[in-house]
């Protein structure tokens, strides 16, 4: 496996060797940030915790440059700022016990160019390895246009392996767009309830995005919380946390199946569901 940037970083937290690192992976993120893996693929990180048969495998696209930055990091170069960030990426692999931690350290304006092939070979020959059973991905309907771009780069990835070596199941989970728009039917649920303490270490790790001006920690925590409250408003909770993300397989599993299509026919669920109720009681 040759990765395209020189600069590219693997870390393997229980120092096993190359190739049984990856090939033990059983769950897989993708993600745009250094940080993102553990706001919206907990429920994976989670999963493989303290399993000898199951591990999570993250891999982060960006170099993490033009982050906010106040307080005790104001005063850091970007540069700096991105060094930073991968010793936080590693950490993180470290704590949630990770198979295998690559961050590929592309240029955001690198992975939103159509035009460059390098993402996409990154991921697939990553993909090809690690033959995940379980993948997540950033959602289609996120509003950061380098998650979207992370998004599409992913999708050919995996859409690049034989249909028999793509995983069972994708989940597009939310982070830059909630997903509680989304109609219940379409809300793929993703239970974070488990192990408080590990997702507060987790996203404590990041202390460069969180002292440097954002309360992600806070904000990631918070959204759990509310969708496991807000989701059944005739039921009882039984869950204390809850990612929603949008189920991939239709795209993952049907390659004539059109991205934008896909993603707006979520949006139509949910304009008619609301004409639907409106016109009912009017």
């Amino acid at each position: 496996m040759n990765l395209f940037q020189s600069t590219a970083d693997l870390f393997i937290p229980d120092s096993t060797t190359m190739p049984g690192a990856l090939v033990r992976t059983t769950h897989l993120g993708i993600g745009a940030h250094q940080d993102d893996l553990e706001f919206f693929a907990y429920h994976g990180i989670e999963a493989c915790y303290g399993k000898p048969d199951a591990w999570f495998t993250g891999i982060t696209c960006t170099d993490g440059a033009g982050s906010s930055r106040t307080g005790p990091y104001g005063h850091v170069t970007d540069q700096e700022m991105q060094a930073i960030r991968v010793d936080e990426q590693r950490k993180a692999a470290m704590v949630g016990d990770y198979a295998a931690m690559l961050q590929l350290d592309y240029p955001s304006s690198a992975i939103k160019d159509p035009a460059n092939e390098h993402p996409v070979e990154d991921l697939t020959s990553i993909l090809s390895i690690a033959l995940p059973e379980v993948v997540y991905l950033h959602n289609p309907a996120d509003k950061h246009d380098t998650h979207v771009a992370v998004f599409l780069r992913s999708l050919e990835a995996i859409r690049n392996l034989p249909e028999e070596k793509r995983p069972k199941q994708a989940w597009g989970c939310e982070i830059w767009r909630a997903l509680d728009w989304l109609i219940d039917e379409d809300k793929g649920l993703l239970p974070t309830s488990a192990r408080p303490n590990l997702q507060a270490a987790l996203n404590g790790v990041f202390d460069s995005q969180i002292m440097g001006g954002k309360r992600y920690d806070l904000a990631v925590m918070g959204r759990r919380l509310a969708n496991a409250t807000f989701f059944d408003s005739h039921a009882s909770d039984t869950e204390t946390g809850m990612t929603f993300a949008i189920d991939l397989n239709p795209l993952i599993h049907g390659d004539s199946e059109d991205v934008v299509d896909f993603t707006l026919s979520h949006v139509e669920r949910l304009k008619d569901d609301i004409e639907l109720r409106l016109k009912k009681f009017r």
